[in-house]
């Protein structure tokens, strides 16, 4: 058994979606766990788990796009409570003699590994630009160079990066190591259980009345998630969040239309759904994601939602699915046999 700190960034419900899944492998296993969260983290877990809530940093979104003043202007008064979360997790490393530090993109636990000299483990998507072989356009040179800037200062010096992938990704070194999606079980057994139903599930970070109003002009049912009401409106059905809710909607629709983000892409893929990707701008990430789905024909990535971009993605709907119908899925095993054993190396050196 393991004394292990397991942190993970706190923003959106991505993180702490894989975590669950890796936490609740972990604890079957019968190491003994410190989680730390914020935020959507904090919440999500806390759920299932017993979680010690810390200060983290955001980013903050207005009509689809990062607002870089308010993001900077947020974290600026996050100051505090950060350091006073160092010097509580400095405290709890002293205290509990930890073996090792996992960290989902959680600068603190990463902090605290390196200050203390533990072994640390990363499990990401984020360093698949950092860590592995890819290809994006020059065009977003500019964008991916920040984007890697800030994704090395976040989780830094670990022993071993694993890395999910969707397009099956090269490592570059050999402390990386490459995995599919980690999927949670609801999907995984779900499967063979998707009903298709005539909707398309919409899915945003931050609420849009220009893509309302292009949705109401098409003759097409949409479900509607993030918009921050619920109820009909012609076309559209606005609903509130609910996890069940949502599975069913994503299990019964023709397909996706949403943000760029990881996970969401990773659980449609898996079960066939295609996916018209509307990144948030001023995101690398989510962008590096949509032009990666659009190349492997899964999907279409749109810098804006207008009528014809809806139009061309409902078209080609048919076209998508026979392409999915190739895409590999896996389940989380692979890379639970990876943890097992890093932690088996790592803990039994001390």
């Amino acid at each position: 058994m393991a004394k292990i700190l397991y942190g993970l960034s706190g923003q959106g419900s991505g993180h702490s979606s894989r975590a669950k899944e890796v936490i609740d492998h972990l604890q079957k296993q019968g190491h003994d766990l410190t989680i730390v969260s914020y935020k959507q983290g904090y919440e999500n877990l806390s759920r299932f788990f017993e979680v010690k809530k810390i200060a983290g940093l955001i980013l903050d979104y207005k009509n689809n796009r990062v607002q870089i003043l308010p993001t900077i202007y947020r974290n600026a008064l996050k100051l505090p409570k950060i350091k006073k979360s160092l010097k509580e997790l400095n405290s709890l490393v002293k205290e509990k003699k930890f073996d090792l530090v996992i960290t989902d993109f959680e600068p603190l636990t990463c902090l605290m590994a390196n200050i203390h000299l533990l072994p640390l483990i990363s499990i990401d998507n984020q360093h698949e630009l950092t860590k592995t072989k890819v290809e994006y356009p020059l065009k977003y040179e500019k964008d991916a160079t920040l984007t890697k800037a800030v994704t090395r200062l976040t989780v830094f010096k670990a022993d071993a990066y694993l890395v999910t992938s969707f397009i099956q990704a090269k490592p570059d070194n050999k402390k990386t190591f490459v995995f599919p999606p980690i999927l949670r079980k609801k999907i995984i057994q779900a499967k063979n259980k998707t009903k298709e139903k005539d909707h398309i599930l919409v899915y945003v970070t931050s609420a849009s009345h220009n893509l309302e109003k292009q949705l109401k002009g098409l003759d097409q049912k949409f479900i509607c998630y993030g918009f921050g009401k619920k109820g009909k409106e012609k076309n559209l059905e606005f609903k509130e969040p609910s996890a069940i809710g949502f599975l069913q909607d994503l299990l019964n629709c023709q397909g996706v239309l949403a943000n760029a983000g990881f996970t969401l892409i990773s659980e449609a893929l898996y079960l066939g759904k295609p996916y018209l990707a509307w990144p948030v701008r001023a995101q690398f990430e989510q962008i590096f994601n949509a032009y990666n789905l659009d190349k492997l024909g899964y999907g279409l990535y749109a810098k804006e939602i207008d009528k014809e971009t809806l139009k061309k993605f409902i078209k080609n709907i048919p076209k998508y699915k026979r392409k999915l119908k190739k895409y590999k899925k896996q389940d989380n095993q692979k890379l639970f046999e990876k943890i097992d054993e890093l932690i088996e190396k790592y803990s039994s050196k001390k």
